[in-house]
């Protein structure tokens, strides 16, 4: 699934077919899950249906479904680059330089 050519509402909805999936694949009926996530049922059925769900609401839904270890897939931890680590000789990063600094990289 290339997920870079569909919209934000088109992923919204694949990512609600995904969740009833497994939610059905763990036998758990809607209500089940809304009580073990502490979830509204309504929150559940507009997360399924792909109706704009927040972040914590998926957090919650994984949880339930013992999915949470999928979020190293979703996001995994991107590390410093060997470049990067070498410019900051062990301290950590605070800031971006923003797009102003690539203007000028760019000239």
């Amino acid at each position: 699934m290339n997920f870079a050519q569909m919209s934000d509402q088109a992923i919204l909805a694949e990512l609600g077919q995904r969740l009833r999936r497994e939610r059905l694949n763990a036998n758990l009926a809607q209500k089940e899950l809304a009580g073990q996530t502490g979830l509204a049922l309504k929150t559940i059925q507009n997360a399924e249906d792909g109706r704009n769900f927040s972040v914590e609401t998926l957090v919650r839904m994984l949880r339930g479904l013992g999915l949470i270890n999928q979020l190293e897939n979703f996001l995994p931890d991107p590390g410093l680059s060997p470049v990067q680590l070498a410019k900051l000789r062990g301290r950590v990063r605070q800031r971006a330089t923003g797009s102003r600094a690539r203007g000028k990289a760019a000239q």
